[in-house]
């Protein structure tokens, strides 16, 4: 019988430890616009919010840095206090993706950072340095 009871209190603590490790790490995807709409459930919730970095906005100071994501007509500030500096493709323009708190000072404060430069992943045009050139069978067949 204290064995019964001494498995269920374990068992307990392992739900609830559980339990708990997964409401800390979940977060909830918004667009700039979604997240201006939620009204103070957004101050109780980690979120994950995605925009293109407006040029210029970029202030850095070592792995500290604010900048302004971008959605359309809406902007939203975001301050990133890392322990690990923002990946290279962090630049102007870039899709940003923060993952954090907003605050009620209307500040997105980020733990995290991801970034893709759009314009390294599209294809090269023809002529351009790094384009693949034209096959050479191509230009016989024409002849």
């Amino acid at each position: 019988m204290r064995f019964g009871a001494v498995m269920a209190v374990i068992l307990m603590a392992l739900g609830y430890l559980a339990y708990t490790g997964v409401q800390d790490s979940k977060s909830y995807y918004v667009t700039i616009k979604e997240l201006n709409g939620m009204g103070n459930g957004a101050y109780s919730k980690r979120l994950r919010v995605a925009g293109n970095v407006e040029p210029g906005s970029i202030k850095r100071q070592g792995t500290h840095i604010e900048f302004q994501l971008v959605e359309q007509d809406r902007t939203l500030p975001v301050v990133y206090n890392g322990t690990e500096a923002p990946p290279d493709t962090f630049k102007d323009n870039a899709q940003a993706l923060a993952e954090g708190r907003f605050g009620r000072d209307g500040v997105f404060h980020a733990t995290n950072l991801q970034a893709k430069c759009a314009s390294k992943y599209a294809p090269k045009q023809p002529g351009q340095p790094g384009a693949a050139p034209a096959a050479p069978n191509a230009q016989k067949a024409s002849l």
